[in-house]
Order: structure tokens, then sequence, then C-alpha cells
């Protein structure tokens, strides 16, 4: 009989916080492109190529920090995820061209792979009963987007303090202070008998001959280029185009004056969003069959997307569609992550999950190199922004084939 835990518990709490602080982080890199950019005249593409590199380093190094997990032990996978982010911070603040930046990335991409939601979901949803396991998995994702909320406003923040290589190293200590909270990451590992005696090879090959992990894997790229270009070009994309901000306005009794700082405020408004969004998801999830829930999140994205390229850009509508965009933002996660549970088990969540990230993690590099790539090329962001339209009108149809039932396992 199942062990039944409460939705908060301790595994919940200290991944939480772990997710929290590299997601402030990662979110925030898209506040540094343009004083990068200045300081060593580099074009929009080689920063751009940085980002994505570490995009696609991330969903690479997913998987095996999965398996790191699952064979080494959970805290193990964390503590060598922070360290990697770590020392790719501290160079990153050394860089001083392209090819320097975008190597370091790699070591970053790695350690946003072994704190972030392949290693963490895995953990949390081993420790979580199966009434609470939507929820959980969502908690956990929203602490993401609250990491989000304060990632860039704190980058934007610090720059006026101090120079760009200097946040970097402050971040570096950052992310090395949430291994504070290691201790209380023990979990169970409600597996079942049949789903313990299976080899990870098993359950692999299982999972890659089913044509329902192929439309998963596929329709997961365009949630990781939409986030991708976003994350890493929205803050430039508002500073350069946006209309200006009214003296006397509400944004200005903020101290939002400059678009710079809306830009940043951007992408906070969309972790804020994102809370209430993947809460709601993760409710929705348990409630209802998760490929139809996943469709519906994509086409919304589309809509939101294609309407606010077709609109003069305003202070007015760059909020109205970070709160559109950030309700969706991370949806996708924890019905992602918990479709993949449903279908394989929970013994090999964290590798299987990871090798569905990859596909994320490609879109994520596709999505912040092209938007670089056709931004030098055309002196715009509308190109590749219609190209992210495209691809989530297509992630919408690919999900709704999924056969949402459980393959049954094989007893040994």
């Amino acid at each position: 009989m199942e062990q039944r835990t409460p939705l908060i518990n301790p595994v919940l709490i200290a991944g939480c916080v772990i997710i929290m602080t590299g997601f402030a982080i990662r979110a925030s890199f898209g506040v540094f492109q343009i004083p990068i950019a200045t300081e060593f005249g580099w074009p929009r593409a080689e920063f751009s190529l940085a980002i994505a590199i570490q995009n696609l380093a991330w969903g690479f190094g997913q998987p095996f920090f999965g398996a790191i997990a699952e064979r080494m032990g959970d805290r193990k996978a964390i503590i060598l995820g922070a360290l990697f982010y770590a020392i790719g911070l501290v160079l990153s603040a050394g860089a001083t061209t392209p090819l320097a930046a975008q190597m370091t990335e790699i070591l970053v991409g790695f350690g946003i792979a072994g704190t972030g939601f392949g290693v963490i979901l895995a953990v949390v949803g081993r420790a979580a009963s199966d009434d609470n396991r939507s929820m959980a998995l969502a908690v956990a994702t929203a602490a993401g987007s609250a990491g989000q909320v304060f990632g860039a406003p704190l980058a934007e923040f610090l720059l006026t303090l101090m120079s760009w290589q200097s946040v970097f190293v402050v971040f570096a200590a950052l992310i090395l202070s949430s291994l504070a909270v290691l201790p209380m990451m023990r979990s169970p590992a409600p597996a079942s008998k049949a789903e313990l005696e299976e080899s990870m090879g098993t359950i692999l090959t299982r999972a890659l001959r089913d044509p329902s992990f192929t439309m998963i894997f596929v329709g997961f790229f365009s949630c990781g280029y939409q986030l991708g270009f976003i994350t890493a070009h929205f803050p430039a994309f508002i500073t350069e185009i946006c209309g200006p901000i009214m003296a006397g306005g509400i944004l200005a009794g903020l101290g939002i004056t400059t678009t710079s700082t809306l830009g940043a405020v951007a992408i906070s408004l969309i972790g804020l969003a994102n809370i209430g969004g993947t809460l709601m998801a993760g409710w929705a999830g348990k409630r209802f069959p998760r490929k139809y829930l996943l469709a519906g999140i994509y086409t919304a994205r589309t809509v939101v997307a294609a309407a606010f390229i077709l609109m003069p850009m305003t202070p007015a509508t760059v909020i109205i569609f970070s709160l559109a965009m950030g309700s969706l933002w991370l949806a996708t996660v924890p019905l992602t992550s918990g479709l993949v549970a449903h279908l394989y088990g929970l013994r090999y969540m964290g590798t299987l999950y990871g090798i569905v990230f990859f596909s994320h993690q490609v879109g994520s590099f596709m999505g912040v190199w092209l938007g670089g790539r056709l931004y030098d090329a055309f002196g715009s962001y509308t190109a590749v922004w219609w190209i992210g339209v495209g691809v989530g009108a297509f992630s919408a149809i690919v999900h709704l084939p999924i056969r949402e039932r459980r393959i049954d396992l094989v007893p040994a």
C-alpha cells in the first residue's frame, strides 16, 4: 500500500530552493546581452550563439545527469551540477572573446542540467504520493518561475552597482549557497516491484519504440524554441522597438522609466504570471487528459504571439503579452514530466524526461541562435518570431494523437 505523504514536504521545499536559484540566474542572461555586446563590439549573433550553446549543453547534459542521479544518488548529481554552474559563471566573467564566452557556456549549461528540472522533478515525483504528484511537479516548476521573477531585475539592479563580470561572480556564489538545503533531499523510491526489477535498457527500449514518446519528444521542441528566444532576446527587443514610457505615467511612478528597465521587468512579469499558470496546469493535469491540455497551451501560445507581433509595440502591449505568455510559460513542464512518469513509471523518470528535454533544448538553441543570426541579417526579430508562431501551431497538432495509456510493465 502506498505511503501517504503531504504535498508540502522537505524534498519539495529543498527542490524549490535549488530550482528557484538556478532559474533566477539563467533567466537573467538576456539582460547582459547589450552591455557585453557594447563593451566588446560583438555582433548580436555572437552573444546569442553563447546562450544557444548554453541551452544545447543543458539539453545534452540532462539525460546524463538524470542517469547519474539514478545510479549514484540525487544529491551527488546536484552537487556536480552546482559546481559546473559556478565554474562556468566565473570563467564567463573572464571571457573577452566570443569563442571564450561560447565555450564557458557549455559548463553553465551542464550546471543548469544538474540543478534543474530533470534531476529535481524526478526526486520530487518519487517523494510525492500518486494523488499529490501532479501538483508537486507543478509547485517545483513554479519555483523556477519565482526565480525568473527576481532574476532579471536583480541582474539589472546589480549592473548599476558593479560590472557585469562582478555580477557573474556574485551569481556563482549564489548557486553554491543553494546547496545548503541538500540535507533535506532525501526521498523514497516509490516504484513497483516490476519497475525495480527492469533495467534502464529495457525501459529505454520500450519508450523509444513507443510512437507516443516520439510525439512528446517532437512536441517539446517548440516549447524550447519560444522560451529560449524570449528569454535571451525579449529584453533587447523591447529596449530597441518599444514605444516610449510616458513621463508621469503609472510605469514611471513605479520607477520604470526606460525601455531597458521595462525589458527586465517583462521577464519578471512572465515568471510571476507563470506561477499561477503552472499551478493551474498541475491541478488540471490530475483531472483532464494531459495531451489535450498540452495541445491547448501550445495553441494559446501561438495566438498570443501572433497577436503581439501584429500590433505596434507599446509599454501596455508588452505588459499584456508578458502576463498572457507567462501564464502559459512553463505550464507544459509538469504536464510533460507527469505524462512521462504516467506512461513509463518513476524508476527512470529522470533519464526519460532528460531525453525528452533534449528536444526542448535543441529548440532553445535554435530560438536563441536564430534570434541573433536573423537580427544581424535583417535588423529585426520579426522573422524568427513568426517561425516561433509556426512551430507552436505544429506542436499543438502533434500532441493530439498521443496515447495516454500506460504500457503495462512485464514482470521479470
